[in-house]
């Protein structure tokens, strides 16, 4: 089963590790000014992913909220 992330993006849904809310999410200084030089593209949530080539962090414009109903569809097929 597959999560569509917007924008072309689509990752195997057991690879997801968790999802973040943009607005919410406590992040490190580090992580801060990573995102302020993406916030022109307006992410809402983003998605960490491990797979056996490592960690990928994706951000996306759909919220986390819509991200969870396109996990639950998945594992109810």
């Amino acid at each position: 089963m597959y999560l569509h992330l917007g924008q072309d993006y689509i990752v195997p849904l057991q690879n997801v590790v968790a999802v973040f809310d943009m607005d919410t999410a406590t992040m490190s200084g580090r992580t801060q000014r990573l995102l302020s030089r993406l916030q022109d593209e307006g992410p809402r949530a983003a998605v960490l992913c491990e797979s056996a080539l490592g960690e990928t962090l994706y951000l996306t414009q759909l919220s986390p909220q819509a991200l969870q109903r396109r996990a639950e569809k998945a594992y109810a097929i």
